[in-house]
């Protein structure tokens, strides 16, 4: 891959986890619950329903944070753009359009494939057997 290209990306990431960290400095201010929002039941509700969509916003910041910090250690060791499963070079359009790809296009499909199996209960999860009732 092109050095320019490198910049590029890391200019992204370095642009994407400012902007994340920004937003978890107001996310974290927003969660301070007044003792006035729990007066009743639908109050009470309606803030553990905020707070759940919060922590769930949050969790899904920390994964997309985590997938930055890597991508920017893959873009150091040189490997960014390669395909962690084939080693072979994941396409610009892939990584355009998904900057924090690991696997190219064939080998995400083939993940996908796996992941849809286990969803169709074609292939157990637990402890790799199949469980067996009286």
């Amino acid at each position: 891959m092109k050095l320019e290209t490198l910049k590029q990306f890391k200019a992204l990431f370095q642009r994407q986890k400012r902007e994340l960290l920004y937003s978890g400095k107001i996310l974290n201010e927003a969660f301070n619950v007044q003792s006035d929002e729990l007066a009743d039941e639908l109050d009470l509700t309606t803030t553990e329903n905020e707070t759940g969509m919060r922590i769930r916003l949050r969790n899904r910041e920390a994964l997309f944070l985590k997938k930055i910090d890597d991508a920017m250690d893959r873009i150091q060791s040189g490997t960014f753009g390669r395909c962690s499963s084939c080693n072979e070079g994941i396409s610009l359009r892939r990584l355009e359009a998904r900057p924090t790809a690991t696997l190219c296009v064939d080998c995400k499909e083939q993940q996908e494939q796996r992941e849809r199996a286990h969803i169709d209960g074609h292939r157990f999860k637990s402890l790799g057997a199949k469980l067996k009732f009286g």
